[in-house]
């Protein structure tokens, strides 16, 4: 049971790495948000059709309830991509990323109207930790800048994709994760399919190498295993372990756009990084 935890444990890490891409490709495409997103679902439908026919998985909805759960959640995944996008081109990798996980505090706050579960103090602990930790990470805004604008973005994601997460929950543990992620990005592309007429932008050469890394391995690999990994913890618990993603994404955007982090951005990383350790410690002693 341990091995299994810690099996558990190091998937979601590894979800992590993949899904924190985002944040340095989302800086780096030139095309607006909208369009972005809609080739980032119109690729990663393919993807994981093919992916899903290969396997022999079954792309039946047992029921209209489930249909129209998923549906839903999926007009939440497209509003959350496409805020949280904008957050980081009017901001920078480390402020769009910090300002959308928020979403962890939110995440605990809004699970017990959800789930027949009571609110979990130590979640709510380590949720403000979190917050403290992005205190420090992110810099002073004035309301007028962009700066600020990229800050609200981030947290109306950080909104968006809590209520995803917690509708998800329950339904990961009837259906495949694969083919969940497989009819969001199916309904991100038919409500995106506007944008195609209302944006006079195309994908330029090195645009599509990154909208091909973001479809393959930050939206179909990284995204499928973080829906997976909702079987094995609480939405708080995943939300937690995942205030690992900034990091990375961080070291993405140093190594990939230069943006090197101030000593605040260090003071930050140690509260996430240890919100992250004290939550793997106690969700593996109560196994």
């Amino acid at each position: 049971m341990k091995n299994q935890h810690l099996k558990h444990i190091f998937e979601l890490n590894i979800a992590m790495v993949f899904v924190s891409t985002s944040g340095v490709l989302g800086r780096y495409i030139s095309m607006s948000p909208p369009l972005t997103i809609w080739w980032r679902s119109a690729i990663t439908v393919v993807c994981l059709g093919l992916f899903i026919w290969h396997k022999k998985l079954n792309f039946k909805v047992s029921s209209k309830r489930d249909l129209k759960t998923i549906i839903i959640s999926g007009f939440f995944m497209g509003g959350h991509w496409v805020t949280y996008f904008y957050a980081l081109k009017l901001s920078n990798v480390a402020i769009g990323m910090l300002a959308m996980f928020t979403y962890p505090i939110i995440t605990v706050f809004l699970e017990p109207f959800f789930f027949k579960t009571k609110l979990n103090l130590k979640h709510v602990f380590l949720g403000i930790l979190v917050l403290v930790g992005i205190y420090f990470l992110t810099p002073e805004f004035k309301i007028e800048n962009n700066f600020t604008q990229g800050v609200l973005f981030g947290i109306a994601s950080a909104v968006l994709y809590a209520i995803r997460n917690i509708l998800m929950k329950k339904k990961t543990a009837q259906y495949n994760g694969s083919v969940l992620m497989f009819y969001q990005m199916a309904i991100i592309t038919a409500l995106l399919w506007p944008v195609l007429f209302i944006f006079e932008e195309s994908p330029i050469v090195t645009d599509w190498y990154a909208l091909a890394t973001l479809a393959i391995f930050t939206t179909a690999i990284g995204h499928t295993l973080f829906v997976v990994s909702m079987k094995y913890f609480s939405i708080g618990t995943a939300s937690i372990i995942s205030s690992i993603q900034p990091i990375y994404g961080i070291i993405f955007g140093m190594l990939f756009l230069g943006e090197i982090p101030a000593s605040k951005t260090i003071i930050g990383g140690v509260l996430i990084l240890s919100t992250v350790v004290i939550e793997s410690y106690h969700s593996n002693k109560n196994k």
